[in-house]
C-alpha cells in the first residue's frame, strides 16, 4: 500500500493533466476518441499532446480534450486544433512522433503542417 504523502504526490501529478485536458486556453486540441480512433492509436497521441504541452510550458495557452466520433474513420488517428480567429486545422493519420512535431511548430511555433493536415472538412 502507498503512503498518504505518495498518493498526493501522484495526486498531484496528475491534477495538472486533468485541468489541462478541462482548461480554457486560447488553442484548442481535440483528440478523436471513438473505438475507431483508439483502435488506430489514438490513445497514445492523446497522451503525447498532454505531456509535450505541458514540457513546453503552453498549459495556459493550450487545451488538450477528447471527443468522439469526428465522421473520418478512414484517417484516423484525427486531431483537430482550433484557435480564436483562425480557421481549425483538422490533423490525420497522426502518431505520437507526429503530436510532439505538431506542438513544436504548430501550437508553439505557429505554423500548420501543411503534409499532416486535410482541407475542406
Amino acid at each position: 500500500m502507498k503512503s498518504l504523502a505518495e498518493l498526493q504526490a501522484i495526486r498531484d501529478k496528475m491534477q495538472g493533466k486533468v485541468i489541462m485536458r478541462e482548461g480554457s486556453g486560447d488553442i484548442r486540441v481535440v483528440v478523436g476518441m471513438a473505438t475507431c480512433g483508439i483502435a488506430a492509436g489514438a490513445r497514445p497521441v492523446l497522451n503525447t499532446f498532454v505531456e509535450e504541452v505541458a514540457k513546453a510550458g503552453l498549459a495556459d495557452k493550450v487545451t488538450v480534450t477528447q471527443t468522439g466520433c469526428i465522421g473520418i474513420c478512414q484517417f484516423e488517428p484525427v486531431v483537430e486544433v482550433y484557435q480564436a480567429g483562425k480557421e481549425k486545422v483538422t490533423y490525420v493519420k497522426m502518431t505520437a512522433d507526429k503530436a510532439k512535431e505538431v506542438v513544436e511548430k504548430h501550437l508553439k511555433g505557429g505554423n500548420v503542417i501543411e503534409d499532416y493536415a486535410i482541407k475542406n472538412i
